[in-house]
Parts: C-alpha cells; structure tokens; sequence
C-alpha cells in the first residue's frame, strides 16, 4: 500500500474521527462554522487546507490536531 502525503493522512483521519463521533459532513461544518462541501473537499484530500481550518476541525471533533495528522491507526 503506498504512504499516504499529509493532505491525503489528514482526510483520512479527519473522516474517521468524524464517522467515530456519529457526525455528518454537515454536523461538523455546523459545528467549526465552515461550510459542508469545504469539509467534504478536506475528506476527499482536494483542498490544501490551513493550518488554521486543520484546528479548527480539531477542536470541533474534541481531538488534539497531531491526532489528525499522525500516520497510521488514529
């Protein structure tokens, strides 16, 4: 399986961490004030997302911002 880049680990993670929490697309756009198709874009890893957005979704799901970033099992 090849390596993932970081924009590619990120939307991964940030998908998991989003599904783990019971949350739509549109619940977590609700909750970090960002738009549903932004957040949708961030998932499918077509956005080069800014370190501003990657905290905020961070602190949206309740997860430290390494944990979105990390390589492997969230």
């Amino acid at each position: 399986m090849p390596k993932l880049n970081a924009r590619q680990r990120f939307a991964a993670n940030l998908k998991e961490q989003r599904l783990a929490k019971g949350l739509s697309q549109e619940d977590l756009a609700d909750l970090c004030g960002l738009h549903r198709t932004y957040v949708g874009s961030v998932e499918r890893g077509e956005r080069n997302i800014s370190i501003d957005n990657m905290e905020r979704l961070a602190q949206s799901l309740e997860v430290p911002l390494e944990k979105l970033i990390r390589e492997g099992k969230s």
